[in-house]
């Protein structure tokens, strides 16, 4: 982060998280929610690196860490599923199952924390309450958003992508506001039809599908520019 962009620490009950403002904000700039990566955490590079391009283009940008990640403790659960999840991987049997069914119960835990987060937000000085709100996650981010956006009406554009469709697709029936969505056209662990039919449940009359060469981890950065785009279009005024 360089010096036009101000960094903000904050706690919403037991949840840690921090926000992203320009140094000289626009009135009334849009927030933009955004979520982190299985095993990561509310400051790690791709974090920092996305909410820097978001904050360049005017965006408000804050990042909670989801539970067991980050600076909140694992519990007996988390243990059992991480595990669960690295015994399969040595054994090389499938990881969706083991995954789908972890973050599923994460999302169950993030969805009301994102909510209270969200509320705590618009009543920070820096913060326009009325402004515009858009969600950005990928992988867990998007286990958890999904649930989260079809259940929050402040939501207005989100940007998901990577992740099976299994525990989702009831929810992204409910999500109407434009979407823009990335998958890996050779991703080793979320079949090519799975992502499809996730990208196809959503309700949304504008959606667009960004289907990339490559494995899993091999999402191409440019995706986030696309994403910054993708925001200015849809919640900056004209």
């Amino acid at each position: 982060m360089n010096n036009d962009i101000r960094e903000r620490d904050f706690t919403v009950g037991e949840v840690p998280g921090v926000l992203w403002s320009p140094a000289s904000a626009p009135e009334g700039a849009p927030l933009i929610l955004m979520g982190h990566g299985g095993g990561n955490h509310k400051k790690s590079p791709a974090m920092t690196g996305r909410a820097g391009l978001l904050v360049t283009a005017g965006f408000h940008v804050a990042v909670i860490d989801a539970p067991g990640h980050g600076d909140r403790p694992r519990s007996a659960h988390d243990d059992q599923e991480i595990a669960e999840l690295y015994r399969a991987r040595e054994a090389g049997e499938p990881e969706g199952p083991i995954v789908v069914r972890y973050n599923a119960h994460l999302a169950e835990l993030a969805v009301p924390e994102w909510q209270s987060t969200l509320d705590t937000l618009q009543k920070f000085p820096e913060i326009d309450p009325g402004a515009p709100v858009g969600y950005y996650g990928i992988n867990m981010a998007t286990a958890i958003g999904v649930p989260f956006v079809a259940a929050e009406p402040r939501i207005k554009a989100a940007v998901f992508g990577q992740h099976w469709p299994d525990a989702l697709t009831e929810h992204a029936r409910r999500i109407t506001v434009p979407v823009e969505f990335a998958m890996q056209w050779h991703d080793e662990h979320i079949p090519r039809e799975s992502a499809l039919a996730l990208f196809d449940a959503f309700a949304s009359k504008e959606k667009t599908l960004h289907a990339n060469a490559g494995t899993h981890k091999e999402l191409p950065r440019f995706e986030a520019d696309s994403a910054v785009r993708f925001f200015v279009r849809h919640l900056c005024p004209k």
